[in-house]
């Protein structure tokens, strides 16, 4: 067993996570030992609820002895919370859970070193109340790291927006030349430590075609002097219209597309591999990984949720 563990918190108590996590659970040999941040209460109910028969080891987060952890059980570190039904609406009644869960596994990660993290999704609506642009900016603060990038994964091709959870009409004042460099050196880095090889990266303009009826256009004036400046050190060109570079013949050629917001790079990535993706932070002291989906309310209870893009978090965390 890999002495390497993997530290995952289920987020929102009322989503398809925790079943998702008895399906991976069941169904594949994982080396690092995984340890759960949960309620021991909901784990049990949604477990009877859905038909999974699993064990239950509870561990102490104060005394973690990780050589003597498997996954013959669920290793389970308890966070209390008060629910009668397997699932509810979700609410800010889950907040007070889903911070203490955050901030358990943050005091774990610090000190016991750890290098693999996973957090369920979460409810933006209720637990960041705007707040955050995010779950990245919310972990990003934790730890004071303000050159993080949200990269959704994927070995035959990721993404990377260049701003995350943004109202369209702010999206052009974030669009700077040191935000482009900080994500594509952090995507670089990645590629180079985890993959072992340089990456090839599309960095795609802000407007339609890369032109523009204004006087300042931003593909212009910023973009591509700041391509210009980054083809000196990494392996990047552009920029490039949104509406074709995910055409076949053109994605095969690179490893990488950046675009300049969230939907402009997302929505393709999803369309073509749905649940095969992975959304990694990059910049943190630590690996953290989501998978790409919410909590999907629509879904709860019926046990036919696709598990695919948590398999993918665990089995990258496991390899690496």
């Amino acid at each position: 067993m890999n002495s390497s563990p993997i530290l995952i918190i289920s987020g929102e108590p009322n989503s398809v996570f925790i079943e998702l996590f008895f399906k991976v659970f069941n169904n594949n040999k994982i080396k690092s030992p995984m340890i759960l941040i949960s309620s021991k209460r909901l784990l049990n109910l949604q477990m009877k609820k859905l038909g999974f028969k699993n064990k239950i080891r509870l561990i102490n987060a104060s005394k973690l002895e990780f050589y003597k952890l498997d996954n013959k059980t669920i290793n389970l570190i308890d966070v209390k919370y008060n629910q009668d039904k397997a699932f509810e609406k979700i609410s800010s009644k889950s907040n007070i859970f889903i911070k203490n869960s955050f901030e358990l596994a943050f005091k774990i990660i610090k000190k016991y070193n750890i290098v693999k993290f996973i957090n369920g999704p979460i409810s933006k609506k209720f637990f960041l109340k705007k707040e955050f642009l995010g779950i990245t900016e919310y972990i990003s603060e934790k730890f004071l790291t303000k050159k993080t990038c949200m990269l959704i994964f994927n070995k035959k091709l990721s993404v990377c927006p260049i701003t995350t959870h943004l109202p369209l009409k702010v999206v052009s004042k974030k669009i700077t030349k040191k935000n482009i460099i900080n994500k594509v050196t952090l995507i670089d880095n990645f590629y180079k430590k985890n993959l072992k090889f340089k990456p090839r990266i599309a960095i795609l303009g802000l407007n339609p075609h890369c032109e523009s009826i204004h006087a300042f256009n931003e593909d212009e004036k910023i973009i591509q002097p700041t391509i210009k400046y980054l083809k000196k050190k990494y392996n990047v060109s552009g920029p490039y219209p949104a509406d074709t570079i995910f055409l076949k013949n053109n994605r095969k050629n690179f490893d990488v597309i950046v675009g300049m917001y969230h939907d402009q790079v997302l929505t393709p990535i999803k369309t073509l591999y749905e649940y095969d993706a992975i959304n990694i932070t990059l910049g943190l002291p630590f690996t953290r990984i989501s998978p790409d989906h919410g909590p999907n309310e629509t879904m709860l209870g019926k046990n036919l949720s696709n598990p695919l893009s948590l398999l993918r978090a665990i089995k990258f965390l496991d390899k690496n």
